[in-house]
């Protein structure tokens, strides 16, 4: 049975476990890496702390385990950017993350390309995707060396490799969704057409090795994020889906094996690549989740995440919020909106203002499930969830009663890096299929919808008049 060493390095941090063949954790080690926020919509992090977590936490996960690792994977943040050396490794500029708005003034310059965008890669001209990221180091940063997504880096810190895998290429806005190959013309478009690119891979393979954890292990099984969590919780059909709730909520639909593009404003993109076939999925984001709990931390509202059903009050008594803390996402994809609460009065409490903007993040949670129904041509039966955020009650009760359908709560809060590990075993042992390196699981807790049907659709109807005028 394959020994995983996984690696999770997101915006918040670097989680690594070791997971054995049948999905048992035998070592898990995490460090923090917080992003900064910037005035003018910059959010950045430290590459160099950002590495260090990765091998901290991998080598401390190996340590706690005691046992031999067959293979290392890592999943990454699928639209952080930087520029570096690719002689020395070293990075000469910061990381851009996915959240950094400053390439918004770059998309507006191109908005009559927006349609070849959305023809050819199956995204939205918006400055959450890679390729303005890369355009705006370009023009303010630097001219030196190669602009990439994080994990090309880390990879190549790891490895000495040049690589990236077919799924975060493909959040780039210059791959080719039916081809899964960069685009030279719509990277010329970006200014970035000399540029030298990673090799585009499969997830299925193993591109080199390492000897970063102790010994030589190969690496594989390379995937964003947001679809390792798809492959752990199962969603390897087409119509079913996951929402992961971290920093933000990402909502994914599998499509199956045919590169649909969405019509209801959702982003269409690489699910992962495997057995020399490709699988897309469709995707949301509610940009400030997580992050939005940590604002309240902020204000005071509350002093931990852990409080959040403490001091919530049961009903939101007419308080409406719109935590547009980092403009909204999906279908609306309105980077300029700001954040709003309306409703309130003498009586209004912490409770409420907690309540309101929970319930604000369930809202647009259900917008993208509604958009998915769209793109699907049939209702979503149940939602699978994953994430920190996931242990706040409150939070998924909303989005049971707003969406009217069943929630299913993962089992670990690891589905990120066991989904990952799924495709290192699938890159470890050929043959294997990805069904038999997924671990079974049931939900741990289901939640069913309270509200009605109608007084949902009234919530819905008042809180989109109010994400309109954000």
């Amino acid at each position: 049975m394959t020994t995983v060493l996984t690696i999770d390095q997101g915006t918040s941090g670097t989680k690594a476990l070791v997971v054995a063949g049948d999905g048992q954790v035998l070592g898990l080690a995490e460090r923090t890496v917080r992003p900064r926020y910037l005035p003018g919509g910059g959010v950045e992090q430290d590459p160099q702390a950002l590495l260090d977590s990765v091998l901290e936490a991998g080598r401390a996960a190996v340590a706690a385990a005691g046992a031999p690792v067959d293979v290392v994977t890592l999943s990454n943040q699928g639209e952080t950017v930087l520029a570096w050396d690719p002689d020395t490794g070293r990075p000469l500029s910061d990381l851009v993350v996915w959240q950094d708005r400053r390439a918004e003034a770059l998309c507006q310059e191109l908005t009559e390309h927006e349609d070849t965008f959305a023809q050819r890669t199956g995204l939205v001209l918006d400055p959450y995707f890679t390729a303005p990221k890369l355009a705006w180091l370009r023009r303010n940063v630097t001219r030196e060396g190669v602009v990439t997504t994080s994990d090309t880096w880390l990879v190549h810190h790891l490895t000495g490799e040049f690589v990236t895998d077919a799924a975060t290429a493909s959040r780039s806005l210059v791959t080719d969704l039916d081809t899964t190959g960069w685009d030279r013309e719509l990277l010329g478009i970006f200014g970035l057409g000399e540029e030298r690119l990673p090799t585009i891979v499969p997830c299925d393979v193993e591109v080199g090795t390492t000897t970063a954890f102790g010994g030589s292990i190969p690496v594989g099984g390379l995937v964003v994020d947001q679809q390792a969590a798809l492959v752990a919780e199962g969603c390897l059909e087409p119509g079913e889906a996951k929402c992961t709730f971290g920093t933000g909520a990402f909502l994914l639909a599998n499509t199956g094996t045919s590169a649909a593009r969405s019509s209801a404003g959702l982003a269409a993109c690489v699910a992962w690549q495997v057995g020399g076939e490709t699988t897309y999925c469709i995707d949301g984001q509610v940009y400030t989740a997580a992050s939005a709990v940590r604002w309240m931390e902020q204000l005071g509202y509350i002093q931990t995440a852990a409080d959040m059903d403490k001091v919530a009050a049961a009903d939101a008594e007419g308080v409406l919020a719109v935590p547009a803390l980092a403009g909204l996402g999906a279908p609306w994809w309105r980077p300029d909106a700001k954040a709003s609460v309306s409703g309130m009065t003498l009586s209004t409490t912490v409770g409420h203002l907690v309540t309101a903007i929970l319930q604000g993040i369930a809202a647009q949670v259900a917008e993208l499930g509604t958009a998915v129904e769209r793109d699907l041509g049939r209702p979503l039966t149940r939602l699978r969830v994953d994430g920190g955020l996931t242990q706040c009650r409150t939070l998924m009760q909303a989005v049971a009663d707003l969406m009217q359908i069943e929630i299913e709560l993962y089992p670990s809060p690891h589905a990120t890096p066991l989904g990952a590990a799924a495709l290192a075993r699938v890159a470890h042992e050929p043959g294997l299929g990805l069904a038999d390196a997924v671990v079974p699981w049931e939900p741990s807790l289901v939640y069913s919808p309270r509200w009605s049907a109608d007084r949902a659709a009234e919530f819905r109807a008042r809180w989109n008049a109010a994400a309109a005028t954000a």
